[in-house]
């Protein structure tokens, strides 16, 4: 079990087991939303995700309405967490996949073993 809350804990959440994939993103979307050269998160079948709390939503993505804490998407079939949310840090969870790696910061280096792509997966 993987759990975590926004900043003032109004918000909570919980996914079971391991994810389905875990990536960072360095497109412009991801640095803005995040504030950060890019964002690390993990993707879990959405019926292994939960979440207590009232969210506000911009285009898709989840955060809490009081403190601004970046914390999910979710549709029918996948939940997308924010890994920097998560109680226990460091995670050992390791991305497997980088995205848009053209726009990676040049003193960033790759994630040793993750597949690396130019923009989106293919």
């Amino acid at each position: 079990m993987y759990s975590g809350q926004c900043l003032c804990g109004r918000v909570r959440l919980a996914a079971r087991g391991e994810p389905l994939r875990v990536g960072i993103c360095h497109c412009m979307d991801c640095r803005k939303e995040s504030g950060s050269a890019f964002t690390f998160y993990a993707v879990w079948p959405a019926g292994q995700f939960e979440s207590t709390g009232e969210t506000a939503e911009f285009r898709g993505q989840r955060f809490c309405p009081l403190c601004g804490s970046r914390l999910f998407s979710l549709d029918a079939q996948e939940a997308e967490v924010k890994l920097g949310v998560l109680s226990d840090a460091p995670t050992l969870l390791v991305p497997s996949y980088e995205l848009w790696i053209k726009r990676r910061e040049p003193w960033l280096q790759a994630v040793p073993g993750a597949e690396q792509f130019d923009e989106n997966r293919r």
